[in-house]
């Protein structure tokens, strides 16, 4: 296939799309947790386990998606995971027990990643080097807008017509989706370049990649730098409601500083790609992270300082990420470029299963003050250093 110079803004956009169902899956109900859990007569973590169930299927399935997109074709797998999510969707909404909601819940988090895994490996099919890093800022530029209007429309449907009519709210996204995806999706994986659909040889290719010590440790890398601001996330109702007083309409103060610093983030790194060495920018996106969020520790500790001071802070960690994702993510298609789906699914995995264990457990227990959860924040950011800098050793980076 012809490789491009040019990127397309209406294949950045519909890839973002489909990108977006993910975050609306977890934000839009945000607002909705403790009517739920008042209808359902659970405790707090309880409810929060509809964060869990949701991510840890998506992680495991987030293995099945690329290889399957190597073996099939991207079109097909993208449209089968969209419509199954869209049916997962009207069981959330009829759901007529706690117990329920938990099963559809597990099976849209077994379909919802399958856009953003497998538009990773779209990309890959149809560009290299700074065309492909400048539409993965693109994606990212447009994508950054779900996580900010999700939950505020999450918020005022909630409060209009209840929880259930969140989940109303998906099932229409997911029609949406599929429409499109019919309609626009190229097939980028021709079926010369496809291999054969066997079990053994997927699991050998994602056990050979995940063995890689240089591979393992860069993407680890990018997981923790995940795992940072998904603290935020997962506490998100705590943060709004409980420590800074606000309301259920009012999860933008939380998830705009977060989108606008991804958004930002994009934008720069899209500008400066291929005029800024890599590991500078590797550097500057590695450091910023900590750096605010050791402040953030510090400012809490011996002071109570205004949430617009604790918003920039949020806002400069999530800026520092988009400087690492996209070359960390690029230089994996590089190690493994025959097997892009199953790269792409294997640092998905990695990503969330990490992110599962942080908003199923390490967030409830830090989310009750600010503090916390940015001295958690600060250790993931260190961690990534560490991960990166084995990486360069092991000739990753």
């Amino acid at each position: 296939m012809t490789r491009r110079s040019a990127v397309p803004l209406g294949l950045a956009f519909l890839l973002a799309a489909l990108s977006m169902v993910s975050p609306f899956s977890i934000d839009t109900f945000f607002p909705s947790l403790r009517t739920m859990q008042a209808e359902f007569d659970i405790d707090a973590l309880t409810i929060q386990q509809t964060l869990s169930i949701y991510l840890f299927p998506y992680a495991v399935m987030s293995l099945v998606h690329g290889p399957l997109s190597d073996a099939l074709g991207r079109r097909i797998v993208v449209f089968g995971g969209i419509a199954l999510y869209t049916l997962a969707s009207i069981g959330c909404a009829l759901a007529p027990s706690f117990g329920t909601l938990l099963a559809f819940r597990a099976m849209q988090g077994m379909t919802a990643g399958v856009g953003v895994t497998i538009g990773r490996a779209v990309i890959g099919d149809l560009y290299r080097g700074d065309d492909a890093q400048r539409l993965m800022n693109a994606v990212t530029v447009i994508f950054s807008i779900a996580p900010a209007i999700a939950p505020v429309i999450g918020g005022w449907i909630h409060v209009v017509a209840g929880w259930r009519a969140v989940f109303w709210m998906l099932t229409a996204l997911g029609c949406i989706l599929m429409v499109m995806a019919h309609r626009m999706l190229p097939e980028t994986h021709p079926v010369e370049r496809r291999v054969a659909l066997e079990f053994r040889p997927l699991l050998n290719n994602c056990i050979a990649i995940i063995r890689d010590v240089r591979f393992l440790a860069l993407t680890l890398c990018g997981a923790m730098q995940f795992a940072g601001i998904m603290l935020f996330v997962g506490s998100a109702p705590n943060i709004v409601l409980d420590v800074w007083k606000l309301t259920e309409t009012d999860f933008a103060n939380l998830f705009v500083p977060i989108v606008a610093g991804f958004m930002a983030g994009a934008l720069i790194a899209g500008r400066i790609a291929g005029r800024v060495d890599r590991y500078r920018q590797l550097a500057f996106g590695l450091t910023l992270p900590p750096l605010a969020s050791l402040a953030s520790v510090l400012l809490n500790h011996f002071w109570d300082p205004p949430r617009l001071l604790q918003q920039f802070l949020i806002f400069l960690t999530t800026l520092g990420i988009q400087f690492v994702f996209p070359v960390l993510t690029l230089r994996a298609f590089e190690m493994y470029p025959g097997v892009r789906g199953t790269v792409s699914s294997v640092q998905t995995f990695v990503q969330l299963a990490l992110g599962t264990v942080v908003v199923g457990l390490i967030a409830p227990l830090l989310s009750t003050r600010m503090e916390w959860l940015s001295a958690g924040s600060l250790v993931f950011g260190l961690i990534a250093i560490a991960l990166a800098m084995l990486s360069h050793r092991r000739g990753g980076l």
